[in-house]
């Protein structure tokens, strides 16, 4: 029988926490970022080696995200649908061989226990914004050797870990300096590699494609929109959640713990509202 919270949401099963040294772990939990010997510069590295690189993945306050989704769905079945979406962005970007290592940067402790075993957790200011939290990764990339940072949101439940690989790979063959992922309304970033992690300072938000391609133009780098279906889904209106919706009923696999909270809510009836809400 899946676990129920005391409220009826249902719990969404723990994937893994912090294993920095400075930070409560697990003992015998290892860094994500102690991989064995400081990289080898760019110049350096062996012709043909994949470029190490950190997926950094910004997470809001569980307790109060997706507030845009407040006319569709109760706060308690925001927060669930929030976990369950980060648990299954970790898992994809744990699969994806390009990816070497995960920093979560948040100030949520169930975001922090979701991370186990899976991701150096990175705090940040509980009201900072999602660039100013990539930030903070990037600064952690640099400083433990990583040739490039995957910016990716905690709320693209749909994210593929083959596309994520096709996606660094394309990056790296075009000696691309910035690759932008945009959201499906091509007018947001969704996801962002940086080769290296600080070749461009991060602007998420309404509107963050344009300034992205503007940054990299104004600094003379390589760059490039990269198309990734499986990035496109974010979710922060009632539109978008209709659309992911959709997205998964096409979808073959992935996501599985955002179906089973979906299907949860809409054995319960708490998505009746989504309707309402989109009109």
């Amino acid at each position: 029988m899946r676990c129920r919270h005391a409220d009826g949401r249902p719990r969404v099963p723990p994937l893994g926490g912090r294993d920095d040294p400075q930070f409560r772990r697990r003992p015998g939990a290892r860094p994500a970022g102690d991989r064995g010997a400081p990289l080898e510069s760019s110049r350096r590295r062996r012709k043909g080696a994949p470029l190490r690189t950190l997926a950094i993945v910004p997470v809001k306050t569980f307790a109060t995200a997706k507030q845009r989704l407040g006319d569709a769905l109760a706060r308690g079945s925001r927060a669930s649908l929030a976990q369950a979406m980060f648990s299954d962005v970790l898992a994809a970007l744990r699969h994806a061989k390009r990816v070497d290592a995960i920093a979560v940067v948040t100030s949520d402790y169930t975001a922090e226990t979701l991370s186990l075993e899976l991701a150096t957790v990175l705090p940040d200011d509980a009201q900072a914004g999602q660039s100013d939290a990539a930030e903070i990764g990037i600064g952690h990339a640099i400083a433990a050797g990583y040739e490039r940072a995957l910016l990716a949101p905690g709320d693209t439940p749909l994210i593929d870990p083959g596309d994520i690989d096709l996606l660094l790979d394309r990056s790296a063959r075009d000696g691309l300096a910035v690759a932008i992922v945009a959201d499906r309304h091509g007018t947001g970033t969704n996801a962002l590699v940086l080769t290296p992690p600080d070749a461009l300072r991060p602007a998420f938000g309404p509107g963050s494609l344009a300034r992205h391609v503007a940054a990299a133009e104004a600094e003379g780098l390589p760059h490039r929109v990269e198309p990734c279906e499986s990035l496109a889904h974010d979710v922060d209106t009632p539109d978008d959640l209709a659309a992911l919706i959709s997205a998964l009923e096409h979808a073959r696999g992935g996501a599985q713990r955002t179906r089973g909270v979906l299907s949860q809510l809409e054995r319960t009836g708490s998505l009746r509202a989504l309707a309402a809400a989109r009109s």
